[in-house]
């Protein structure tokens, strides 16, 4: 994803980006999904939402053992594989399509940003949002042990589409920053790939992590299903402890977003580095 980089057609980079995209999101459910049951319970289910994230884990060991940590794994294990290596692949696709003069312009105070990389980030969110939305509505409700109805499959689609219009375009503006103004980092053996994804997820994470709270509640059924986005934010900080309330469930999110996109991103790296090898990629 460098400027200086040669790339194939943009047709087999994006089947190149969803194939390796598979393997990063099945690695970041399987090393995540544990911190992520932590977040979502300490934002959205009753009994929950008061402690911090170390009472949160004694509670749900005590009261569902360690399986109690992968509940609502499964649509993710099988989804979220899908909804990141399309997330890649359209953003390849598109990144490598826009090489001309209109995509390589670089927008003014940025310090070499190209435009292209803002249009794949968009389109990109707004591909994975499409896909994530039910498979998050499945997980979340398996997490706060709740059922779960195929009519209700796109509850919080809106909060969804925007925190991850967000994130992922926080977070490939990030990558694209670290390779070119750091490839030396970029290019160290599986501690480049792992700090320079894990840092990068984790802020835009930070970023958008009030509409993630958001999301939570919806999908979760938790407080008034009447009540707007924008009506819940104004409630958390108003009947919570002030606007650093919206950052409910930062602290195994934050763990979760490191570990997970760290490992995912150098296990995708390597099978990259496999498909070249394979000759898959013009040289």
């Amino acid at each position: 994803m460098t400027h200086n980089e040669e790339r194939a057609h943009w047709i087999r980079e994006g089947i190149i980006g969803l194939s390796v995209g598979v393997l990063y999101g099945t690695t970041s459910v399987c090393v995540g999904h544990p911190f992520d049951t932590l977040k979502t319970k300490m934002q959205a289910q009753t009994g929950f939402d008061k402690g911090g994230m170390m009472q949160t884990l004694l509670k749900t060991l005590r009261t569902q053992g360690v399986i109690g940590l992968y509940r609502g794994c499964i649509p993710p294990l099988f989804g979220s594989g899908i909804f990141r290596s399309t997330q890649f692949a359209v953003f390849e696709a598109i990144y490598t399509g826009l090489d001309n003069d209109f995509g390589k312009y670089e927008l003014p105070g940025t310090l070499g940003l190209q435009l292209r990389v803002i249009i794949g980030g968009a389109i990109a969110a707004t591909s994975r949002a499409i896909i994530e939305t039910p498979l998050e509505f499945a997980k979340v409700r398996r997490q706060t042990n709740q059922t779960w109805h195929l009519r209700g499959l796109y509850t919080g689609f809106g909060v969804t589409w925007a925190r991850t219009i967000g994130l992922m375009g926080t977070y490939f503006i990030l990558v694209d920053s670290g390779r070119r103004h750091f490839p030396e980092q970029f290019k160290k053996p599986l501690i480049g790939p792992f700090l320079i994804s894990g840092v990068s997820a984790t802020l835009a994470w930070w970023m958008v992590w009030p509409l993630e709270y958001m999301k939570s509640q919806i999908q979760g059924n938790y407080g008034d299903s009447k009540m707007s986005v924008v009506q819940r934010l104004k409630f958390v900080i108003r009947e919570k402890g002030g606007f650093f309330a919206l950052y409910r469930g930062l602290a195994p999110g934050t763990i979760r977003s490191f570990m997970a996109n760290g490992t995912s991103m150098v296990v995708m790296t390597l099978a990259q580095k496999k498909v070249s090898e394979l000759g898959l990629r013009k040289s």
